[in-house]
């Protein structure tokens, strides 16, 4: 098991490696930030003293080397806009989309795999076709239109719930966060559930697919035959074996739950990273957008190495497969 995890970290390290070249090169040759930053009637002296405080003057290898060794250091650059560290922007936002994410992964389990699974075992039923009915949907309905839809009726024509920011927060371990109050849950539910219905449509097909297949199984029918009860089948024998699939799916789905939060976080004012990302786009603040995708290329290597780790105790074969290599 130690000699999995150590194989997985290195790749983990030489995969981080490759991305930070890839992603500090891929920012710096699209525009020019001095443009966006200094008056078009400014004197060159101006100009050039501003593109010499930014280290722009410098080519880019040596740009990349000296952002190298400064995020070794925890250093991921100064905005050029706020003139603050870049790690510190994306962390002071980082909390809300963290919590959104949690929270419509949460959706996405407590939905998704229940409704999978029942429409896995009771195929032929009309309950079931509704349920793949509505998967479609939620992967055909853009996201965009369905926050706005549910804008207009939950909180303009019924007034149920408020449309936008984060409501009542409270400190925990030094985080703010909203789930823990009641006005915090309202803000939440709407953009959290709007974030969650392409993830919850996923889980439904993939257990859903999981379920039909197990039930088919030969320990599923010699467990039958033993006379167990059937909730006992399902949630012992069945559940394990579909929730392979399901954990892996989950975790990188986690991670593209983060990066691509940003068009729920607009719609509905969240006040997340998407909005800083929006604005560091907008004012090609590269110093913030480089930290961003940093950082979301971490999460994503992080999600991957637990889905890894949580796949081979899952399934002892992995390890097994891996150790013959």
């Amino acid at each position: 098991m130690s000699a999995f995890i150590i194989r997985r970290l290195l790749q983990s390290v030489v995969v981080v490696a490759l991305m930070s070249l890839l992603v500090f090169v891929g920012v710096n040759v699209v525009g020019d930030p001095v443009h966006m930053l200094v008056s078009p009637e400014a004197p060159q002296e101006e100009i050039e003293r501003i593109i010499r405080n930014l280290g722009l003057d410098r080519p880019v290898h040596e740009q990349y080397l000296f952002f190298v060794k400064n995020a070794l250091n925890g250093d991921l650059g100064r905005s050029f806009v706020f003139g603050e560290p870049a790690l510190k922007l994306i962390i002071q936002r980082m909390p809300a989309t963290f919590e959104l994410a949690f929270a419509a992964l949460l959706m996405a389990i407590v939905f998704g795999i229940p409704l999978g699974i029942y429409a896995g075992i009771y195929p032929d039923r009309v309950s079931s076709k509704l349920i793949m009915s509505g998967s479609i949907l939620g992967f055909s309905l853009p996201t965009f239109w369905v926050g706005l839809m549910m804008i207009m009726v939950f909180a303009v024509m019924l007034g149920w719930l408020p449309s936008t920011g984060r409501g009542e927060t409270v400190s925990l371990l030094g985080l703010k966060v909203s789930f823990l109050t009641i006005d915090g849950l309202r803000h939440i539910l709407m953009p959290a559930l709007n974030l969650a219905l392409l993830k919850i449509s996923l889980v439904i097909r993939l257990s859903r697919a999981g379920a039909r297949e197990a039930m088919h199984l030969d320990y599923v029918k010699f467990a039958r035959a033993k006379g167990l009860r059937e909730s006992r089948v399902v949630m012992v024998h069945v559940m394990k074996n579909i929730m392979i699939p399901v954990v892996t799916v989950l975790g990188l789905e986690f991670g593209s739950l983060i990066a691509f939060s940003v068009v729920t976080e607009t719609v509905f004012a969240w006040p997340g990273m998407g909005k800083l990302i929006i604005d560091a786009l907008h004012n090609l603040d590269r110093p913030v957008i480089v930290a961003y995708l940093m950082i979301i290329v971490l999460v994503f290597v992080i999600i991957n190495l637990m889905v890894d780790i949580l796949y081979s105790i899952l399934d002892p074969r992995v390890r097994i497969k891996d150790a013959g290599r």
